[in-house]
């Protein structure tokens, strides 16, 4: 009984400490959402308080709608209609996510619940994938597009990211956490294929890992733009032609802005969506703080 009391009060924070770590968490959360605070401030902005110093930033004395208003007029003069861009960026982001879902789901339901020989090395290589980025990748992405001739389409946005190895590792390891094998092998006995099961049967148990990842997708592909692979004006999404509004300078900052609000409204209502699910994925993942 004496070992228990000693056990509770070692584990157990007292009232100051609870309320201490209630404060730090409150305050760096506060801390990293100061960004959007300043963008959205800044975007009501006149001219005149944009031009001030010191600077206000987080406060806006006038507010204004000149900012918002302003775009269509500095986006009037594009050779291409602003409707194309738009549709560019939410065909690439729907498409790509869903592609993304599809196959890292397929290949994490492989690599977890599968008698398939050699899964564990492939396992490991597609940990040791995670250690490289788009920059080391980007100049033999660019010979492979060149020799298959994809330059100036929708795959140069679409096919990189299709196989990204953090949506494998994360679906797997939901998968051998989630899933269990019995019922699959009840599932099996019944008559159900391979596609069955991971369809009507992994698929709705692993829900919250791939909400997560059509989290991450999605805001990646939003505000994805062409790296030397997209010429044509046609093809260009919304953020690359936006992008020219933020280049304007301090006469533009308000605008500029204004576009970064505006482009981080669909990012914002996906993560509404998923944001319930993200840390059951990130747990059962084994990515903690």
């Amino acid at each position: 009984m004496k070992a228990h009391v000693k056990q509770t009060k070692r584990y157990t924070r007292s009232t100051g400490g609870n309320l201490f770590f209630f404060l730090l968490v409150t305050a760096m959360g506060l801390f990293t959402i100061l960004p959007l605070i300043y963008c959205i401030t800044t975007s009501f902005k006149p001219l005149e308080e944009l031009m001030l110093f010191p600077p206000r930033l987080f406060t806006v004395r006038r507010p204004t709608l000149a900012n918002y208003s302003a775009l269509p007029s500095l986006l009037s003069s594009l050779s291409v209609p602003i409707s194309r861009y738009v549709f560019n960026s939410v065909f690439v982001a729907a498409v790509t996510t869903l592609l993304h879902i599809l196959v890292a789901s397929m290949a994490a339901y492989v690599l977890a619940k599968t008698d398939l020989k050699g899964r564990r090395i492939i396992f490991w290589v597609v940990q040791f994938a995670l250690l490289y980025n788009a920059t080391t990748l980007a100049v033999p992405q660019y010979m492979v597009f060149t020799q298959t001739r994809m330059i100036d389409t929708y795959l140069v946005y679409i096919l990189p990211y299709l196989p990204s190895t953090m949506g494998v590792f994360l679906m797997k390891q939901y998968m051998d956490d989630s899933v269990p094998a019995a019922l699959l092998e009840a599932a099996r006995i019944d008559g159900a294929g391979h596609f069955t099961i991971y369809l009507r049967i992994v698929m709705p148990l692993v829900k919250p890992a791939w909400l997560t990842l059509t989290l991450f997708a999605f805001r990646d592909m939003w505000s994805v733009q062409p790296t030397g692979t997209i010429f044509s004006e046609e093809m260009k999404t919304l953020p690359y032609v936006l992008s020219q509004v933020v280049s304007g300078g301090l006469a533009r900052a308000g605008s500029a802005m204004a576009v970064t609000v505006l482009l981080m409204i669909p990012p914002v209502i996906v993560y509404l969506v998923s944001q319930s699910h993200v840390m059951e994925t990130m747990g059962s993942a084994g990515i903690k703080d």
